[in-house]
């Protein structure tokens, strides 16, 4: 038997409500630093004379950074990963690109390589397969009726650059004359369909379906493609690794640019109570910005495991900008996606909650990871919540 539960926020001691729901578990973060050596004795024949990379949470999944190829002593493969806090840390091995990451010995996907960190770490791995060596299953298109390619080459005039658009129509657009909400929701390609996704699909087309066939309120989503310059265009500041941060000329894209045209072309509610940003990792971080930012635009936004180790920059202007800010904010965060995930989002949610008007609901899944799976289960809760009043509402866990 299923459990309604009502949520009221109570947390008054803040100028504005702060609703956050951990699920279970405790969360304790040290400071202290540790190393991990990673080392490769065995890997299938082919391809041995070339590089081998790890890509994991611990450098944003980037499959072929230079800083995490390993060296190699006779036989054995090893790398040094250090300066890592006591967190959980995921993790798979590449040659460079993921269309030749590490696979099963059939040639099958495998799960991410997991360690939790508690001290100095040796750890020893075998590669059974790769996957350019086998005949990978056809990917098949996904996306439902409701799902269009907007425009395969929409030009940014902010970034001199042109992205893929995708667009989703309620199922009763083409037969009324009602106005929705726009989400505009970053990462495109793996929102709506699993033959453009990288490493599978939020389901966003079947979830939103199955609201509005319960009788829940209606949205048009738009999906925004990333590009090679991700890492710059979701990160309103500069990086180290990644160069100069592009977050502003890429918001002001969808603010000068793309939401005039989707006005334009569709029946829109187009005030800012009415205009959401959502993303994730690094697009959850690019969301955040945005709704801090620029306001008066993005009245509410989706904020899923929002990468500020990589933008902490945002930190100080939380300071700055967030007692002027009035939103409505969700955000959510995974215990096992590691390196300080929930800590940080729970720092950036107190100070919102201490010093902003805004409604903010913060959710800690001791499960979660990083990846679609989880954005999935949680883009319900967030769309029922960002399209209510965002003080109450039932969750009904019925199985």
């Amino acid at each position: 038997m299923g459990l309604a539960l009502l949520i009221i926020p109570m947390m008054f001691r803040y100028k504005n409500y702060l609703l956050t729901l951990i699920l279970s578990g405790s969360f304790i973060y040290s400071f202290s630093q540790y190393s991990i050596q990673l080392r490769i004795i065995s890997f299938p024949p082919s391809h041995i004379t070339e590089d081998v990379f790890v890509a994991g949470n611990f450098n944003q999944w980037d499959p072929g950074n230079e800083q995490y190829k390993f060296m190699r002593t006779g036989d054995t493969f090893f790398i040094n990963i250090t300066g890592l806090k006591k967190d959980i840390y995921e993790f798979k091995f590449t040659r460079g690109k993921w269309s030749n990451v590490e696979v099963s010995v059939t040639g099958g996907l495998i799960q991410n390589r997991f360690i939790k960190l508690a001290s100095d770490t040796i750890v020893t791995y075998s590669i059974d397969g790769w996957a350019d060596d086998f005949s990978q299953p056809v990917k098949k298109h996904t996306a439902s009726k409701n799902v269009q390619l907007l425009d395969s080459s929409f030009f940014m005039p902010q970034l001199l650059r042109k992205r893929r658009l995708w667009v989703y129509l309620p199922p009763a657009y083409g037969s009324g004359k009602q106005k929705y909400p726009v989400i505009y929701m970053n990462d495109g390609q793996n929102l709506f369909d699993d033959y453009t996704s990288g490493y599978g699909e939020w389901g966003i087309d079947e979830l939103m379906d199955s609201l509005v066939r319960q009788g829940k309120p209606a949205s048009i989503i738009v999906g925004i493609d990333n590009g090679e310059k991700r890492m710059n265009e979701y990160n309103p500041y500069s990086h180290k690794d990644f160069g100069k941060g592009e977050g502003d000329q890429y918001l002001l894209f969808i603010i000068e640019t793309l939401k005039p045209f989707i006005d334009k072309k569709y029946r829109t509610l187009s005030s800012k109570e009415n205009t959401i940003i959502a993303g994730s990792s690094m697009g959850g971080l690019i969301s955040y910005y945005a709704a801090l930012k620029y306001p008066k635009v993005f009245g509410k936004a989706g904020i899923f495991s929002p990468s500020i180790s990589i933008g902490p920059e945002i930190k100080q202007l939380t300071d700055s900008l967030g007692e002027k800010l009035k939103g409505q904010l969700f955000f959510y965060a995974g215990v096992k996606e590691g390196e300080s995930m929930v800590s940080d989002m729970q720092e950036i949610c107190e100070k919102l909650g201490q010093d902003s008007r805004s409604l903010i609901y913060s959710v800690t899944d001791p499960d979660g990871k990083h990846n679609e799976q989880y954005w999935h289960k949680w883009f319900t809760e967030f769309y029922l919540w960002i399209m209510g009043t965002g003080l109450s509402y039932q969750i009904n866990t019925d199985n």
